[in-house]
């Protein structure tokens, strides 16, 4: 990994997001030569100088949205290695602004691979979402698309040197815009919180773990790949239940007060989700700590299977479904709320 990052010049996509500055944070560890953090947000990348200029002075922060293709370039001139985290991610929002998620999700997205490849850049690496197994909203089905589009860049690849692959995982704890910020505000102005549907489940996991597994997926990467991360699941209720008894308090309540209000599910939202497509576990090669989504060429996966440490699937499509997978204990569950509210961003 130190060899991976050490030297090179390295720009993130969404860099001031939740994903993208973890991933500035875990880099500078590895004394990089540059980290360009590329964003449209003013004061998120204010706020990220604040907090890590001081420390580094290898970062530049470029203003920037990946829409802008000729911004995008400029922002990509001489680099090694792009984590692309930009994305439109709200599942309620991308329902109701669908043409918006095109534009960000799936243009954005074809921009950053087509100015990496101009470039010649190394290795592109995209932050994906479980949603886009089987996915029934506008947030799920763009991602998805956004995938096809990094693994179709081998169709593309001719005399270019630029490897794509994509991480997908599931709802991170603790990131801006995901339940437990939005749990914490509830309980201390209102003293009564907001549930969707207590039948969901989902497969969490913190910031910090998902980019540290990033970053190792950049390390082993082939080429036209899709990581994805094994992660625990949990069950809406008890993780309603659980941040309600640590965070109450925190905020002078006493959890027994705190009125649950049932909302009913979100357009776009599924019950359950689930990390593979049925139609993907064929090409499934499984590691202790990730499952590899190959590329369709037969040839290629033979070559995926030579090449890493793992073994083709033998389990049930129930394996990889949020309702199906082993739970989260209470006291699990609660160390990952504390770890998330550290690192809430």
């Amino acid at each position: 990994m130190q060899n991976e990052f050490k030297g090179k010049t390295i720009l993130v996509t969404g860099g001031t997001g939740s994903i993208g500055s973890e991933i500035v944070r875990q880099l500078l560890k590895f004394k990089p030569k540059k980290i360009r953090v590329f964003a449209r947000h003013e004061d998120r990348h204010y706020t990220l100088m604040n907090e890590l200029v001081a420390d580094d002075e290898s970062l530049r922060f470029v203003i920037g949205d990946i829409r802008d293709r000729d911004r995008l370039r400029m922002a990509m001139e001489g680099v090694d290695v792009v984590f692309h985290a930009a994305a439109l991610k709200q599942v309620a929002m991308s329902e109701y602004n669908p043409f918006e998620v095109v534009k960000t999700n799936i243009v954005g997205t074809q921009n950053v691979i087509e100015v990496a490849r101009d470039l010649n850049i190394n290795k592109v690496i995209g932050i994906s979402t479980d949603k886009v197994a089987e996915p029934e909203g506008v947030l799920g089905v763009s991602k998805l698309m956004a995938e096809k589009l990094f693994l179709a860049s081998y169709y593309y690849k001719g005399n270019k040197k630029t490897k794509f692959a994509c991480v997908r995982f599931g709802n991170v704890l603790g990131s801006r815009g995901s339940i437990l910020p939005l749990l914490k505000k509830q309980i201390n102005s209102k003293g009564e919180i907001t549930m969707t549907d207590p039948r969901m489940t989902r497969f969490i996991m913190t910031v910090p773990q998902a980019a540290s597994l990033v970053l190792r997926a950049t390390n082993i990467m082939r080429g036209q790949e899709v990581f994805v991360l094994k992660m625990p699941a949990v069950r809406l209720t008890d993780l309603i239940k659980t941040a309600v008894a640590y965070y109450a308090p925190l905020c002078g309540k006493k959890p027994a007060d705190i009125k649950v209000n049932v909302a009913g599910r979100r357009d776009g939202e599924k019950i359950h989700e689930k990390l593979l497509a049925d139609h993907e576990i064929p090409r499934v090669l499984e590691m202790e700590d990730m499952y590899i989504l190959t590329p369709h060429q037969k040839v290629l996966k033979d070559e995926y299977g030579a090449r890493y440490p793992a073994k083709p699937l033998k389990v049930s499509s129930e394996n990889f479904s949020s309702e199906f997978a082993p739970k989260l204990s209470k006291i699990k569950l609660l160390k990952l709320i504390k770890d998330a509210d550290v690192h809430q961003i």
